[in-house]
């Protein structure tokens, strides 16, 4: 009983520390973690796939299992349920707005306006150039409904637009203490309005699967909108 086998160990453990053996039992332990590891990865891999391809209500979790070689006990083993896959594959990735957030923190650049420009080319070029957080990203805008237990990346979609246009008009005050911005735009809707230029270059980009040069008319887009507000940059450039 668990007792015995229990008062086994304790006492023949000791006996077979060094030994060829317990090297055995240590290596077995590391390399069955490692294999759960992989097997969960790659689950994950295969939800992301049939997700994007059929949508989150529509995929079911015998397609994901079949997808990534696998059954459907081994998804209940790693995860409770679809949502929870769901959870885990969002987890695993950085969406754009909050990849903005983090560089804000990187600059510090005493020019408010080339800092703005920075981020907006940053990020953009992450969602052109990451293939994984674009797929994840085109999931969770046109291919899950935010209802029930989906509200969660609503809300996460919410708190990291919230702090992106935040920052944005943290940038959008310090600009206009050098060069005011017109009387009827305050800091904060030049920050919305850039905010839906961003969002929609890339939702456009994404939903046209890449048809335009998403880094190149992204920059010139910027340019032109903080241009159009009278701002400078780096070499006095209007």
């Amino acid at each position: 009983d668990y007792t015995y086998n229990r008062e086994c160990i304790i006492e023949w453990w000791p006996r077979i520390s060094g030994s060829p053996l317990k090297k055995w039992m240590v290596e077995m332990a590391r390399r069955t973690k490692e294999d759960a590891a992989a097997t969960r990865n790659g689950l994950i891999d295969a939800a992301e796939r049939v997700f994007c391809e059929k949508g989150v209500s529509r995929a079911s979790l015998s397609d994901i299992a079949s997808a990534a070689g696998a059954t459907r006990g081994a998804i209940y083993w790693h995860f409770k349920d679809k949502v929870d896959l769901f959870n885990a594959m969002m987890d695993r990735v950085t969406l754009p707005l909050e990849e903005g957030c983090a560089q804000f923190s990187c600059l510090a650049s005493g020019d408010p306006v080339g800092r703005l420009r920075s981020v907006m080319a940053f990020v953009l070029g992450v969602v052109a150039s990451n293939a994984q957080a674009r797929r994840v990203f085109e999931i969770a805008m046109y291919k899950v409904e935010y209802v029930e237990e989906m509200a969660a990346i609503r809300d996460r979609h919410i708190a990291a637009s919230g702090a992106f246009t935040a920052q944005l008009a943290k940038d959008f005050a310090l600009a206009a203490e050098v060069s005011p911005l017109p009387v009827s735009l305050s800091p904060h809707e030049a920050a919305v309005a850039l905010h839906a230029l961003f969002d929609g270059l890339i939702q456009n980009w994404i939903l046209c699967q890449g048809a335009f040069d998403l880094v190149k008319v992204g920059a010139s887009a910027t340019d032109a909108f903080l241009s159009g507000l009278g701002l400078k940059w780096g070499d006095g450039t209007v």
